[in-house]
């Protein structure tokens, strides 16, 4: 498994800070995935911003459908997140 440099939640600043905030909110945690971001905050914004879009689109699938889509492809690609 490759390393990837993060920043931890305690020593989050700044944008990156209101970024990790949000993540607990929305999770209760900051998960790996968003650290691994967490060295370009505009990046990790871009990124979520994305997944709230697509998670919380209006029609067409429900929110527990993508959901549950994406564990089958997480799983399908062995990857845990």
């Amino acid at each position: 498994m490759a390393w990837i440099q993060t920043v931890d939640p305690e020593r989050a600043e700044g944008a990156l800070a209101r970024s990790y905030k949000a993540a607990q909110g929305r999770a209760g945690q900051v998960a790996g995935i968003i650290q691994a971001m967490s060295l370009s905050p505009s990046i990790l914004d871009a990124s979520m911003g994305l997944y709230i879009k697509v998670m919380y689109a209006p029609g067409g699938l429900t929110r527990r459908q993508r959901e549950m889509l994406a564990v089958v492809v997480s799983r399908a690609n062995d990857c845990h997140y």
